[in-house]
């Protein structure tokens, strides 16, 4: 059976049978089934944020998709926004009930990466940990544990979760006056000292060749930046997923460990992202003072790279 026909909450669900993506060993059913099953855990994440997906159509290389397509329902919320990176205005989607997270269940949308805005106002303070190659979760552990001894010497308390890929993500709730400005610089002077309290182990280097192995902190997911959604799905083999870790078991799991399939056995009826996740937080002045003296990452690599590119045309 190809599913034709079959409804929820008025979405018409299509192909269900068909293989979700190659390499993921699950069909499109299986992926509406999950998502249907943690609804009521992930659009609280993604309630009232632009919203960008990773679609995995059949016989295409998956792609992520920012603006919500001209054939979406009318019901769906938009939001316009203005993209500086490709000086164009993007109309997100906002994945606010069940029916919208069902419609880009069907449109076979693997991912959901939500803005770190909710409307104008930042929520969140977000350090990727990404390792350096597949095998090394427990560097990536390492990592988060030095973010952890900066929150707390700067007063403040984040939790973590699995990426879904290789790598953590360390989250920190903030208060709603803590301006977009004061967020990146806040993120960029956490990076700055854990990287200094250990140097052989992680790096805050933008450009890869740079890194040396070690741990990159990617301290600029700030502002209008997106990030995986905690409890989403990945296009990745055996589609993981992107799971609440409690502190003290990070030693304990791997990424593998959480699974389209072995996330709602673990859930159960439980929410353990909301449940660890504290209330907002005031930034430390001094945090946010020393991260003004951080150079932004991504506009000083473009620099540098232009310049290793002149000197590459120079023979120099």
């Amino acid at each position: 059976m190809s599913g034709d026909g079959e409804q929820r909450d008025g979405v018409a669900l299509t192909n269900l049978d068909q293989p979700l993506f190659e390499g993921a060993d699950a069909t499109k059913r299986e992926l509406v089934d999950y998502l249907d099953a943690v609804a009521d855990r992930i659009i609280p994440n993604l309630r009232e944020r632009p919203l960008s997906v990773i679609r995995a159509l059949r016989g295409q290389r998956p792609f992520m998709q920012k603006n919500l397509p001209k054939y979406a329902p009318s019901w769906i919320p938009a939001v316009r926004t203005w993209a500086e990176a490709s000086h164009r205005e993007v109309t997100y989607a906002v994945c606010d009930d069940r029916r919208t997270l069902l419609w880009f269940a069907n449109q076979r949308a693997v991912e959901y990466h939500p803005a770190l805005l909710r409307g104008d106002r930042v929520t969140h303070l977000v350090l990727d940990l990404d390792p350096p190659d597949d095998g090394a979760f427990g560097l990536a552990v390492r990592a988060a544990r030095l973010v952890r001894e900066v929150l707390t010497d700067a007063g403040l308390t984040g939790v973590v979760k699995t990426s879904g890929a290789k790598g953590v993500h360390v989250f920190v709730p903030v208060d709603g006056r803590v301006t977009a400005e004061e967020a990146a610089a806040a993120t960029r002077a956490i990076g700055a000292r854990a990287e200094r309290l250990d140097p052989a182990l992680a790096t805050t280097a933008f450009i890869r060749e740079d890194r040396g192995g070690k741990v990159f902190i990617d301290s600029t997911r700030a502002g209008g930046a997106t990030v995986v959604a905690v409890y989403s799905p990945r296009v990745r083999p055996g589609v993981p997923v992107s799971f609440p870790v409690a502190w003290e078991d990070l030693d304990e799991v791997t990424p593998a460990d959480f699974t389209m399939r072995t996330a709602r056995s673990l859930l159960a009826e439980s929410d353990p992202w909301a449940t660890r996740m504290p209330g907002p937080q005031p930034l430390d002045p001094d945090l946010v003072a020393e991260g003004r003296t951080i150079p932004v990452a991504r506009v000083q690599a473009m620099h540098e790279g232009k310049r290793r590119a002149r000197a590459r045309r120079s023979g120099a």
